[in-house]
């Protein structure tokens, strides 16, 4: 039973006073002659060790509180009123020291448990709620509260000590309810909870708060520094991208609009206390730096010692990675290990793990066909797209940027159509392009003037086999008209001799440059990370813990918010990797921008639809998922469909449960604030676009979900967690290009006919460059021990596919398989899993 036992009283019970304005707690309350229980309450905790918060002034001393008020004060609230007040009923507060009978949680060492006897009326009703209160010097963790194992309450949350906040905290029983079925007794505590998360806007952010607020991305430069490092605001005129978490830190000096960088020495910058990454997760990100920065040791030596210390050869990129059977062989040719006297097993904590891509084929990246299996699953799976019309047309403003057409011609591609004429070849769906042109063309001038960064505006055409792949045929690179007397454009074709076999390897490898930069800028950052976070803040704000979208939400909003900080604090910022790793430089963010403005949408986000969209698929309800792919060996799409379709399946039948009819969706307050204020405050800069969907039904809704969760699970998993085992050898994937390729007329170009792979590998990021970004995306690509996986779906599917000799693209020898979108991983850098929220 839920109730342990019972006894008669007469007696008035003293409510102790909450810190918010909830005058039904401070009366007294006459229980006549009635029934009076005790409820055996288990409650679980963590103690604070790993986050110092920074030094608050107390509001009040800690010696002024009585001996017996110290502990955690709990008070449970029921669902109804009481008839008498026409208040909700309440029980007395029970204060427990529980460090004095504590027991240590079995398997954890953080972890403790106890019990609490709460006092409640007979006539009492259906817990609802519970008040808790730190009395206690330091925060506190609640995980969770059961009452006699029948009512539960899932907290999860910090609660802070009184001399930081005064704050009665408010936590609901695990049931679910619309804002018009909340149970009497809870409306005020539904409401008071959002405006808590909410604020007021003003202020700056302490570590301790957990309020949830929109700014612009304001922090990105630092001009106090220097002009140099000043960086134009993210969000409004002229560059519109979606809002961040407010953290409401004081101004620069040098421009009062952007918001000072904080001290990373001293603390890190604000997310909400319950968003902070810590605990296991954090430990193996930690462990994750300080291996990179280990195997950053001898490249950094060598490059002090030899100045830019570009590769001599490919062997010394090779040599960056493990490989038992040249650990003699690489001893002999790293000085530093030399040296030190490191070999063996010391030797591989200075070497990173074999990219699988490399293991797999090691001359991969030199072949056509590994470059068209990339794009289609590879780590940059949705650049890809049909092409429409030949030659293709550039979207650019002719007045702003010219006429752009292209300098592709039909005898660049007509030799390798198999005897069809171009027009038969597009008809047949054989034609599909990489298409970099317009996102680069508008920055070229200003990338290609910063030091060491040279950039082309690419397309790239691929011709559909027979057997299901995708072979380059031709690749445009455009620069920014300057000399009327050289050509601003070229095409290359596959080659026919050893010059053109080089100039063909310099083609791809700005083309696989591009392809990393708008991977990361656009469809990593933007399109998952930056445009989920304004719907994340809005489900705080607006969304109650009871409410069942929140409920549904919940998993896979996870660590997001200090995801994204994170990336404002090292990835996107001045000087950051981004920056420094990538061709674009600082002007990637800006590229961000331009895409966000000129071609993110919502509604085109469902997997189905970005496949329609780009043409790689057609509708059609005789097949399943409702398309007809046009290569039907797309392991990314063809993996993807199977997630997206039971995502879809899962969101309708939970949405029909709880909204049967449109008028429950219109008429859902909260459900229809969140979704506007995520349109109309957190994409402000797009809010007046007609492609939103309108939430006025119970499909449009589960639309609406669908996307949310596919975006922040599978579709973040193919995107991230393959990047080191695609991008982690460098000249499969180089982030940046260093020269140009040499024309005839180039001073550089008998330099290149003299020593062409010389001249390839000086393209590339040098060897420290190169292992500071592959550091990074060893980190990013890693899961925690403490991953939450989206499940066991279609697993052994997947399986079945990958061993299918008729699927070229992931089948094959030295192909490796596509494991991406596998729902389930060990912890660590496996090129697998699917988590339910953008974790990394």
């Amino acid at each position: 039973m839920f109730v342990s036992s019972c006894k008669k009283k007469l007696k008035f019970l003293k409510v102790a006073k909450a810190t918010m304005s909830m005058d039904f707690l401070e009366e007294k309350i006459k229980v006549d002659e009635s029934l009076t229980l005790k409820v055996t309450t288990l409650v679980i905790v963590k103690k604070s060790n790993e986050v110092s918060l920074m030094k608050i002034p107390r509001l009040y001393s800690q010696n002024d509180m009585k001996l017996e008020e110290r502990g955690v004060g709990f008070q449970l609230v029921s669902t109804q009123l009481d008839p008498r007040t026409m208040k909700p009923k309440v029980s007395k507060e029970c204060v427990k020291n529980w460090s004095k009978c504590a027991t240590r949680k079995a398997n954890s060492l953080d972890y403790f448990s106890f019990e609490v006897e709460l006092v409640i009326d007979a006539d009492f009703g259906e817990p609802g709620a519970i008040l808790v209160r730190n009395n206690d010097n330091k925060e506190l963790y609640v995980e969770t509260i059961s009452l006699d194992g029948f009512f539960h309450f899932a907290c999860n949350s910090w609660i802070q000590p009184p001399h930081i906040s005064k704050e009665q905290r408010i936590f609901f029983s695990n049931k679910a309810y619309l804002p018009s079925q909340t149970p009497k007794g809870l409306k005020y505590l539904r409401a008071t909870e959002l405006e808590n998360k909410r604020g007021d806007g003003s202020g700056h952010r302490l570590p301790s708060d957990r309020i949830y607020d929109y700014d612009t991305y304001n922090d990105l430069g630092n001009p106090d520094k220097g002009v140099e490092y000043a960086r134009p605001t993210l969000g409004g005129e002229p560059n519109p991208h979606p809002r961040r978490c407010r953290t409401g830190r004081p101004s620069t000096i040098a421009n009062v609009n952007n918001e000072a960088r904080g001290n990373m020495m001293i603390f890190s910058t604000y997310v909400p206390r319950d968003e902070v990454i810590e605990g296991t997760r954090r430990n193996d990100i930690l462990k994750g730096i300080w291996k990179g920065i280990l195997r950053n040791i001898p490249p950094l030596v060598a490059t002090l010692n030899n100045g830019n210390a570009f590769p001599r050869d490919f062997d010394e990129i090779t040599n960056l990675y493990r490989n038992t059977s040249q650990v003699e062989k690489s001893f002999n040719k790293n000085s530093l290990l030399k040296f030190l006297d490191i070999r063996g097993s010391i030797e591989d904590f200075f070497k990173f793990e074999t990219p699988k891509n490399l293991s797999w084929n090691a001359t991969s990246y030199t072949q056509d066909h590994e470059l068209g299996r990339q794009t289609l699953a590879g780590m940059n799976p949705v650049s890809i797209e049909k092409l429409k019309v030949y030659p293709p047309v550039s979207k650019l403003d002719p007045t702003v940027y010219g006429q752009q057409e292209s300098a592709l011609k039909e005898e660049h591609i007509i030799c390798n159509l198999n005897g069809m004429s171009i027009q038969e070849a597009l008809d047949a769906n054989k034609l599909f392009i990489l298409d970099y042109h317009d996102i680069y063309l508008p920055f070229l001038e200003r990338i290609n003037a910063q030091e060491n960064r040279k950039s082309y505006a690419t397309r790239t055409i691929f011709f559909l086999t027979t057997m299901g792949t995708l072979k380059p045929i031709a690749i445009e690179l455009s620069l920014p008209p300057i000399d009327t007397h050289i050509p601003s454009k070229q095409v290359l074709t596959p080659p026919v001799d050893a010059t053109t076999n080089w100039l063909w390897k310099l083609g791809k490898a700005h083309v696989c440059s591009n392809d990393n930069g708008v991977h990361q800028l656009v469809h990593h950052w933007l399109r998952i990370h930056a445009c989920m976070e304004p719907f994340i803040i809005a489900t705080h704000r607006h969304l109650s813990s009871m409410h069942p979208i929140f409920k549904l939400l919940s998993l896979h909003m996870k660590h997001a918010l200090a995801v994204n900080t994170t990336a404002r604090e090292s990835l996107i910022c001045v000087e950051g990797i981004i920056e420094s790793s990538f061709s674009p430089g600082k002007y990637s963010t800006e590229m961000i921008s331009a895409a966000y403005r000129d071609w993110w949408r919502f509604d085109l986000e469902a997997l189905p639809a970005d496949l329609i969209r780009r043409g790689m698929a057609d509708p059609d309800e005789t097949k399943p998922h409702g398309l007809r792919l046009l290569i039907e060996d797309y392991p990314y799409a063809n993996d993807g469909l199977l997630i997206w379709s039971a995502i879809e399946e899962l969101v309708h039948t939970y949405v029909n449960h709880y909204y049967p009819d449109e008028d429950n969706v219109i008429s859902d307050t909260e459900l229809q604030s969140w979704y506007s204020e995520a349109i109309n405050v957190g994409h402000a800069d797009i809010r007046e676009a007609t492609w939103w969907p309108k939430l006025n039904s119970p499909d449009k809704l589960a639309e609406i979900l669908t996307i949310l969760i596919w975006t922040a699970s599978a579709q973040h998993a193919a995107l991230n967690f393959g990047q080191y085992h695609y991008g982690g050898y460098v000249p499969n994937r180089p982030p940046l290009m260093k020269k140009l390729i040499p024309q005839q007329y180039d001073n550089e170009y008998a330099t290149f006919m003299a020593d062409p792979q010389g001249y390839f590998l000086e393209s590339l990021p040098n060897l420290f460059e190169s292992t500071k970004y592959m550091a990074v995306v060893d980190i990013i690509s890693a899961h925690s021990h403490e991953e939450e996986y989206l499940g066991e779906i279609y697993k052994h599917m997947v399986a079945r596919r990958n061993v299918d000799p008729k699927l070229r693209n992931r089948c094959g020898a030295g192909v490796p398989p596509y494991e991406l979108l596998i729902p389930t991983s060990k912890p660590g850098v496996t090129g697998r899993g699917v988590p339910n929220s953008t974790t990394m």
